[in-house]
């Protein structure tokens, strides 16, 4: 494979975006993408340099090129201002290095990158310079014979013409208008703004750069779902688009989006390059596309470069931003390469939500807590794995709640206006203090900072729901579902809104969806068995539990018990005999008081949801779940809602 390899790419997405409008340009075009003999690439370049300069001459200066030799009329276009500056310095560069080409001799093959990369820039300069012309100017010429036909006319029949005139102008524009209204769909203007950016492509050699190049793709989407205007889909429903081959009209129809972004770039030690282009998706278009490329590199021209790339993707869309979301698009969260390499290293591990990836990733984070001390978002990502430690059960709440208020405090310190910090105290105010009116809070001002992030809408949903407030949480997890359609947590996470409000029916049918996306979606299973038995299907939550069940010993209480008391006798015996492996390994208490509470037994419930109180479980604020129906009228369980200001019995 060549070294310019990646250059070669970038113009042959070009050289696909204009297919069949430039004949000569493509004829020239062909060869170059095809060809990894230097010698022809820079030929070809410089002819296809020769087709425009040529046709610029002509049009521009309104004289044929003839023999003038290029660097001649190039400096004839400059002179008389007709081409930008930065793009004739393009020209010559080419026009110089293309030499090699048009006379073999020896040169560094390096040097054919540079040709490649100011070919790509002129070809740019060059669509949008066609597409201008074309924009309704009448040649003079053709004009003013036009006025002469128009003159002998009107002077002969002028009543009758001026009639037809005004009838056929008037036919003419509704005609355009209809045309643009179907072609751009001008009165949808929220799908028109619809925009998915794909998982980006890794050109390196290396697949452990892997995580970077996932870095680089989320934050350009954090960028993009900070401006309020666009929709922009989260990164869970495109991820099953990685390396696939589908057309990209296809992809956006399936995730109903108007435009694409796709990126690509390499990565080796501090060197980077990226390159990311928006494509209007059914006519599968470029619109705009630009390139970052630095040796060193130096994370506050690549911030820069990410928030100016953002920026010109949603002016290309007519998405106004907003004072404060430019800001928020343009912070730095560090400085250090060091530090940033370490916390996507984390992110990408956190991801993964195992116990042996929580471990490693939070070597990271203190890792880069340690190269940047001032690093806000490292301390959220600390916050995040003691928080995701607690909610798996891996450790008790009292280790891990204290443990995440120290990061996240830290943090809030630092940077109390970055997203993530905003987003991790909300859920530690939520399922960690049981601080409803703090969490609330938290989740508003994420969500002002993100309001395209589907998970912030989702988990606020269950807050309010926590609070009985059903119509408010049922808009912003329907907000979510249209963010990350593919999402299986956000379809189980639905789910569980639907059974706040006992529609069972709907929330077995979100589940299996949810379990159609990852089978092994561990709260679309839970949930999906308690909704078939609420929905009045016991014999099929019977039979979905026991596949749930993993320990042999359980399942044997699970058949004896169902054999003699149905889904009730079921829960019943396993939750026995888990009190008696509680003497002996931690078992949650949690867990223990509902499957207690399923049975009807109400004593050993509210013994083992008070010992859960105690430890301040995180799932003690879904109280008001139906699983919860037999304890609601006792007195202890009412004092418990009580001393946790849930405003129900």
């Amino acid at each position: 494979m060549p070294i310019w390899s990646a250059e070669i790419k970038e113009i042959h997405i070009l050289f696909d975006s204009f297919k069949g409008q430039f004949p000569d340009l493509e004829k020239e075009l062909k060869p170059l993408i095809t060809s990894e003999d230097s010698n022809v690439v820079l030929l070809y370049s410089r002819r296809c340099l020769e087709v425009i300069v040529t046709e610029l001459c002509e049009v521009e200066l309104k004289r044929p090129r003839k023999t003038e030799p290029l660097k001649g009329i190039i400096d004839k276009l400059n002179s008389e201002e007709k081409v930008p500056f930065h793009i004739v310095t393009s020209m010559h560069s080419l026009n110089s290095l293309s030499t090699f080409g048009t006379h073999p001799k020896d040169f560094d093959q390096e040097q054919v990158k540079p040709v490649l990369n100011n070919l790509a820039i002129i070809v740019r300069w060059y669509l949008k310079y066609k597409e201008t012309q074309s924009k309704g100017k009448v040649p003079p010429d053709t004009q003013k014979e036009s006025d002469k036909i128009s003159t002998l006319v009107i002077g002969k029949t002028q009543s009758k013409i001026k009639k037809i005139l005004i009838y056929s102008i008037t036919m003419l524009i509704v005609v355009a208008a209809v045309l643009v209204i179907v072609k751009f769909n001008v009165f949808d203007k929220k799908l028109e703004k619809s925009i998915a950016v794909l998982p980006f492509r890794n050109d390196s050699h290396d697949d452990s750069t892997q995580y970077f190049m996932d870095g680089v793709m989320e934050e350009l989407l954090a960028n993009l779902q900070k401006v309020k205007e666009l929709r922009v889909l989260g990164r869970t429903s495109v991820e099953q688009y990685r390396d696939q081959s589908k057309p990209i009209s296809q992809i956006a129809k399936e995730l109903g989006v108007n435009y694409i972004v796709e990126g690509s770039g390499q990565k080796s030690g501090h060197s980077l390059r990226m390159r990311v282009q928006l494509i209007i998706a059914k006519e599968e278009r470029h619109l705009w596309a630009n390139s970052f490329e630095q040796e060193d590199l130096k994370l506050k021209e690549y911030f820069k470069t990410q928030s100016q790339f953002a920026v010109k993707i949603a002016n290309e869309l007519n998405a106004v931003i907003t004072p404060e979301e430019k800001q928020l698009i343009e912070r730095n969260p560090t400085t250090n390469i060091s530090a940033y390499e370490a916390y996507l290293k984390g992110r990408y591990h956190w991801s993964k939500l195992t116990e042996k990836d929580l471990e490693t990733a939070m070597q990271y984070f203190e890792l880069a807590k340690e190269k940047d001390p001032e690093f806000a978002l490292a301390y959220a990502g600390i916050g995040w794995v003691w928080c995701g430690r607690r909610q798996m059960g891996l450790v008790r709440p009292y280790e891990a709640t204290p443990k995440a208020d120290e990061a996240i405090l830290k943090a809030l310190k630092i940077d109390s206006n970055h997203f993530d910090v905003q987003y991790i105290l909300a859920g530690q105010l939520t399922w960690g203090k049981f601080d409803w009116e703090g969490g609330e809070s938290a989740f508003r001002k994420a969500i002002e900072m993100n309001p395209n992030h589907s998970e912030a809408h989702a988990y606020y949903s269950h807050l309010l729901n926590i609070l009985g407030r059903h119509d408010e949480a049922m808009k912003h997890i329907e907000t979510a579902l249209k963010l990350d359609p593919l999402s299986s947590l956000i379809k189980a996470l639905y789910a569980v809104d639907l059974m706040f409000v006992e529609r069972y029916n709907d929330a077995i049918k979100a589940c299996q969806e949810s379990l159609d996306l990852d089978p092994t979606q561990s709260l679309a299973e839970g949930t999906i068995i308690q909704a078939l038995y609420f929905a009045g299907k016991e014999d099929e939550a019977i039979k979905r539990q026991r596949i749930h069940i993993k320990i042999p010993e359980n399942i044997k209480a699970w058949d004896e018990g169902s054999a003699s008391g149905g889904f009730p006798g079921a829960n019943k015996k396993v939750a026995d005999l888990k009190v008696e492996q509680s003497k002996t390994i931690y078992v949650r208490p949690f867990g223990i008081a509902q499957q207690y509470a399923l049975a009807g037994d109400i004593d050993n419930a509210m013994f083992w949801i008070e010992k859960a109180y105690e430890e301040s479980d995180p799932n003690m604020p879904y109280l008001l779940l139906p699983r919860w129906d037999n304890l609601r009228n006792d007195q202890r369980f009412q004092e418990i809602a009580k001393k946790m200001k849930l405003p129900y019995k």
